[in-house]
């Protein structure tokens, strides 16, 4: 089973000047999957002069907080956005509190505890890709460690800070509106207004004056002037979500604006100089839509200058744990409940398809909150379609064995950043045991659900049979069914 836990293989450099430490410290890196270097007092100041430290653990032995602040405020000068984590020792709790404040992206005691640690290296690991711990509205927008979503990410950077036009694909309820805002919110022109259109919302003979606004007695009913979106958006972002429910007329009229970055209101004769930049949204086909003759073969060429693509939920299933934290971690927020899944709980939710996407989701945790008040989810309080083996489900589970490899090593992560689901006991917890009780555990209600027959057990579990004899024989379950 895979302990991975971010999107990518994260690099750590450990400043350390204890050798028996510095390798006690890189042997609990390496074994939750991180490329780690250490750093001693010899050649750090080598290390700092290159670019590229992605995540920086500082120790420094015992040696005195003074000292450690010292070379923070270093590594903070040669890389102002690089997120560290400054290890608290025992003897020197309060005078490390007292000096480093809020400097340091965060402290964690010693000795070590696996859950705390994976926690923390997965913010950090956030906070290196985008550069700076003050994005954390985009962190929680984005939630997710797959490949998928880390390469949304890296689209967002690439484009945010252009003029370019950006048309979003994707199926309803993946997020695209959230794409937008971000793409907004970290451009140039985040001080002006993001201002959304659902164009399948709006009866077409309206779409013009909500497009480009209206004058004084242009139509019945035309009391007043009104702006139009354009002019609500001036220097900012206008964003046409479901574009491809535009009435043709209206593409003709969008394209001139795209062309000429000007328009007029209905009813007036004076053109509008139009700053604003386009995001467009669909989950239809654009390409079949031209070819029916229902969508502008020029205007989606004017569109699909940065196309972004957005992945189905059923395609980035080890996203679900924290997004499942993330949706309850918005309800506390809002006062609106709160609620626990068991990680029994969490598996079924992993292997389900996802028709509604994030969507869907975000709608099971509210109604989950609702029934089940401040408690704690197994997975028989589930709805019936996800229960596994239940004759009224719905949709067939996922069999990803990878994928599904990856969403149970996540659901330790996922506990791990929410401590109520699990307290700690003092002397702390080893991940690598943890996630194996999860599986043994999952393994074993497989068998019994199945009456020990290992092909249907390995069904329920989403893994090949073979892979599921070689884990029973780790754990030497061979002895507890009939061969």
């Amino acid at each position: 089973m895979s302990n991975k836990k971010i999107d990518q293989r994260l690099t750590v450099h450990l400043f350390e000047q204890d050798v028996q430490h510095a390798q006690h410290l890189k042997g609990i890196l390496e074994f939750i999957d991180c490329d780690t270097y250490v750093v001693s007092a010899d050649n750090w100041r080598a290390v700092l002069a290159q670019s590229g430290i992605q995540i920086a653990i500082l120790g420094y032995g015992e040696c005195d907080a003074q000292r450690r602040l010292a070379l923070l405020q270093e590594l903070q000068k040669s890389q102002p956005r690089l997120p560290v984590l400054v290890l608290n020792y025992p003897n020197e709790a309060e005078e490390t509190r007292r000096l480093l404040g809020n400097k340091a992206f965060t402290l964690i005691n010693v000795p070590l505890k696996h859950p705390q640690l994976a926690a923390e290296l997965y913010r950090a690991s956030l906070c290196s890709h985008y550069g700076t711990n003050n994005d954390e509205a985009l962190f929680r927008d984005l939630v997710g460690t797959s490949n998928a979503i880390a390469e949304i990410r890296n689209l967002v950077q690439q484009v945010a800070g252009s003029t370019a036009t950006v048309l979003i694909l994707g199926e309803s309820g993946t997020g695209k509106e959230v794409v937008a805002r971000n793409l907004h919110r970290y451009s140039s022109r985040a001080l002006h207004n993001f201002v959304p259109l659902n164009c399948g919302a709006i009866p077409s003979e309206l779409m013009e004056s909500e497009l480009f606004g209206h004058e004084k007695g242009s139509f019945t009913g035309a009391f007043t002037a009104r702006q139009g979106r354009f002019e609500m958006a001036e220097g900012g972002t206008i964003f046409l979500d479901e574009i491809g429910d535009m009435p043709l007329a209206m593409q003709v009229k969008l394209l001139r604006v795209l062309q000429e970055r000007c328009f007029e209101r209905v009813g007036g004769n004076t053109a509008i100089t139009s700053d604003v930049r386009v995001i467009a949204a669909t989950h239809r086909n654009l390409e079949e839509l031209i070819r029916d003759r229902r969508f502008r073969e020029d205007l989606y060429y004017r569109l699909n200058v940065f196309p972004i693509e957005m992945p189905a939920l059923r395609q980035r299933i080890e996203d679900i744990p924290l997004l499942v934290n993330e949706l309850i971690r918005r309800l506390e927020a809002e006062r609106r409940g709160s609620v626990r899944l068991t990680p029994d709980a969490l598996v079924p939710l992993c292997q389900y398809h996802w028709p509604g996407n994030v969507r869907e989701l975000a709608n099971l945790i509210e109604r989950l909150v609702i029934m089940h008040p401040y408690g704690l989810v197994d997975v028989m309080d589930l709805p019936a379609k996800f229960r596994p083996g239940d004759p009224s489900a719905t949709q067939a589970p996922i069999f990803d064995e990878h994928a599904m490899a990856r969403a149970i090593a996540n659901i330790g992560v996922a506990t791990a950043l929410d401590q109520s689901v699990r307290q700690l006991p003092a002397e702390g917890l080893d991940l690598k045991e943890y996630l194996e009780d999860i599986e043994l555990s999952l393994i074993r209600q497989a068998l019994e659900e199945a009456g020990g027959i290992v092909a249907h057990a390995a069904k329920l579990l989403g893994i090949r049979r073979t892979t599921l004899v070689e884990k029973m024989r780790k754990y030497d379950l061979h002895r507890e069914i009939a061969s």
